[in-house]
């Protein structure tokens, strides 16, 4: 690998110069009002990006997977039922930190490249007459998989069936990135992470808790000590927190929701759909497929590349890092040797992604797949040129 490239994994994500130095502070007192002024504007900020008016914003020294266990330990009890679909790696591994949480999980098996079964949803809380379960999980962006799932068809669901449980969604790979509407899609608990959208080395889970969810820690039992957002909150009100805060990851928050805001987040989300394009387009060039079934459910931060049966695609994952020193995601669970991700989030440009579209075709070649030299690049490039057909009548 060389420190010299960007990456294309689907995180953690190019990290812009500035927000490397923003974390690169020296200590302060994080039990002065100094602290209150980074802390303050981050909770700010996130409440902006979530589209919400009314979230309650926390923010975690942990990950997105620290995320998850916020949302079910705070507002649940052991024995609650809980609803899920399973559709890919991630949506897998929240199901299965619920289980060992001792919750009882309905599980909706759903193929690898599908999104979330609104309709399956649907029928099975209304079957579910004795409100049993108690909440529902949504992965708005199935990172392994690169499909993105209709959350708003979910809460139609929960409303269609007058069912009171609540709406967790992890957009840990979507949220700072692609639009999200905390507050209009009726979302309870919003989780996502430091290191995709907001541009930042890993290391905080940040979630949003609607008024609902805030209500249901009051009769939540799940034991919970470093992620009780009673302790976080009451350390808030103080300008502090519970223990000690991650203070330059924080001051790093600070600076990239400014950049976000700054852009404008519908700018945001348009560069991130305009720079995905310009993958899609250059995966048809190559004659492959996406591990996603259809279009509406294309992901604008990540693209899982299906190869040829019979041909182990982390090989290109393995190539491109050693003979190129550039990153690609590798498949993982249901799809392991059969995709190869490209990431296309964060701090990433047109031009940035050609040289990774470049780089992914001399390493297919190499492999000896039956690829063009040029020809994704050429795809790409006809949509991303300033003043093209494509891309007039994509801005029109």
């Amino acid at each position: 690998m060389s420190y010299q490239n960007p990456v294309f994994i689907p995180g953690p994500t190019n990290m812009p110069e500035t927000l490397r130095k923003a974390c690169d502070m020296g200590t302060i007192d994080h039990r002065s009002p100094v602290f209150g002024k980074i802390l303050h504007p981050c909770l700010d900020g996130v409440r902006k990006v979530l589209k919400s008016e009314q979230a309650k914003v926390f923010i975690f020294p942990s990950t997105g997977t620290g995320g998850w266990e916020t949302a079910l330990t705070n507002t649940l009890s052991a024995g609650d039922g809980i609803l899920a679909a399973r559709n890919g790696m991630f949506s897998h591994r929240w199901i299965d930190m619920c289980q060992r949480h001792g919750l009882d999980v309905t599980i909706i098996d759903t193929p690898w490249g599908q999104g979330l079964p609104a309709d399956r949803y649907e029928e099975v809380l209304k079957a579910d007459t004795g409100h049993r379960i108690k909440a529902v999980l949504a992965t708005h962006n199935e990172t392994a998989t690169g499909v993105k799932s209709d959350i708003a068809a979910v809460r139609r669901a929960l409303d269609a069936a007058n069912h009171p449980a609540l709406l967790f969604v992890d957009g840990v790979s979507s949220i700072a990135s692609m639009d999200f509407r905390m507050d209009e899609w009726g979302v309870d608990v919003a989780v996502t992470g430091s290191q995709k959208g907001f541009m930042l080395p890993p290391g905080l889970a940040i979630v949003g808790f609607s008024q609902k969810a805030i209500a249901a820690t009051m009769t939540g039992t799940l034991p919970r000590t470093f992620f009780d957002i009673r302790d976080m909150t009451k350390g808030y009100d103080a300008n502090a927190y519970p223990y000690t805060p991650p203070v330059g990851l924080m001051n790093g928050l600070k600076l990239s929701l400014d950049m976000l805001l700054e852009e404008g987040l519908e700018n945001v989300f348009a560069r991130h759909h305009r720079i995905a394009e310009g993958v899609r387009r250059a995966v048809s060039a190559w004659g492959l497929e996406l591990c996603a079934v259809s279009p509406d459910l294309y992901s604008d931060t990540v693209s899982a590349v299906r190869t040829p049966d019979g041909f182990n695609a982390t090989d290109i994952v393995t190539r491109a890092a050693s003979e190129y020193g550039m990153a690609f995601g590798v498949g993982l669970g249901d799809v392991a040797g059969k995709v190869f991700r490209i990431g296309h989030l964060g701090s990433l440009t047109d031009a940035m992604m050609l040289s990774g579209l470049a780089t992914a075709e001399m390493v297919m070649v190499d492999l000896g797949l039956d690829i063009k030299l040029g020809s994704g690049v050429a795809a790409a490039q006809d949509y991303y040129r300033h003043g093209s057909g494509t891309a007039a009548k994509a801005a029109a």
